[in-house]
């Protein structure tokens, strides 16, 4: 039997971003949290900016092209040869169905070659177990968890690293794709979520009254896309049907529009966590997803915590946005013998090509 420590290898090709990962961690049955030796992410934003969003066709066929140098470079950096690894992690769903066949064609192929153990993991399960990673000398569950990105904005009650079971989610757009889609309404660059974040430094939050949804409803439900109809009607698009060229748009009202914008979204999230706290009684909040990154988000839901007395976890910027690390999830399942077949299949999720 194999002496030392087991070295993971993760791939990440749920949406449009190809990315690898090497991992060093505890042999079965042991538990603990991994140790990354590298993470390397190849991005995609180039090939979609000019449709304001994610085209699913582009990007699987982009991550056909990237996963070989990824994978190299991840192996590289981890100064970790193939045959010394000891599994294959990859993320089988939600996502893109396409984009997700090819990351787990890849780790098939792999792991069979190499005849290691190959797991399937949940990504997002995954980003909030990146929150383990970002803090391994603490314990982060059980906790409230929140997974606000692109295509989710999910709380959960997780019990332990594998058992998260949902509370509520968006009903409509997600908080990312909503900004996505504002942005391009307001004429700004894509991935949107950066460029309103900039815009927004400048601008008055509270300039434009704009729509909460279910902000005071005991559900715990979120709701973006009536936000995003009011920003085009602040415009002036209520009769076009489309908002006006935004060549003709004061630079200081699409900046007090932006920060109002964001506001909202980060109202509602705050709130909800909050209500998801309360409802729950947990004493420990995990934050997961890109829009973990928003620099506001990140102030008002520190205050959130600093209220309540609740110990807050949340990643470093590149633990937010997706990467492979996340994986390192796999080795709490390999830890009670969770490994996948070789003809476990993809499973489709909720993120959707963004255009206003």
């Amino acid at each position: 039997m194999p002496q030392g420590p087991l070295f993971l290898l993760a791939i990440e090709t749920s949406c449009d971003e190809t990315a690898a990962a090497v991992l060093e961690g505890p042999r079965t049955p042991v538990r603990g949290v991994p140790r990354i030796r590298s993470s390397v992410v190849a991005s995609q934003i180039g090939l979609h900016q000019r449709f304001g969003g994610v085209v699913p066709e582009i990007a699987s066929r982009a991550h056909v092209t990237q996963f070989l140098p990824v994978v190299d470079e991840a192996l590289r950096l981890a100064e970790v040869r193939l045959e010394e690894l000891g599994a294959i992690a990859v993320a089988t769903h939600p996502g893109l169905v396409g984009s997700l066949v090819v990351g787990l064609t890849v780790a098939k192929t792999l792991a069979m070659s190499l005849d290691i153990p190959l797991v399937a993991v949940d990504h997002l399960e995954g980003h909030l177990y990146a929150c383990q990673l970002a803090y391994p000398d603490r314990e982060v569950y059980p906790c409230v968890g929140l997974v606000v990105s692109g295509g989710h904005s999910s709380l959960y009650h997780c019990r332990g690293p594998l058992d998260c079971e949902p509370l509520g989610g968006t009903i409509d757009d997600a908080a990312g794709e909503a900004f996505d889609k504002v942005a391009a309404i307001l004429g700004l660059g894509y991935p949107g979520g950066p460029e309103i974040e900039r815009v927004a430094r400048s601008g008055n939050p509270t300039a434009v009254k704009l729509p909460r949804s279910f902000l005071h409803d005991d559900r715990l439900a979120f709701s973006f896309s009536g936000l995003k109809t009011a920003v085009l009607y602040a415009l002036g698009g209520i009769n076009s049907r489309k908002p006006p060229s935004t060549e003709t748009l004061d630079p200081a009202f699409v900046a007090d529009l932006a920060a109002s914008f964001q506001e909202a979204v980060v109202d509602v999230l705050v709130a909800k966590t909050r209500q998801a706290i309360e409802m729950t009684g947990l004493t420990k909040l995990g934050i997961g997803g890109g829009v973990a990154a928003n620099t506001r988000f990140r102030e008002r839901i520190k205050a959130l915590a600093a209220k309540l007395g609740v110990e807050l976890f949340i990643p470093p910027l590149s633990l937010c946005t997706d990467n492979a690390a996340m994986a390192g999830i796999a080795f709490e399942k390999l830890a009670i013998g969770d490994v996948a077949e070789l003809d476990v299949d993809v499973q489709a999720g909720l993120v959707r090509p963004g255009r206003p």
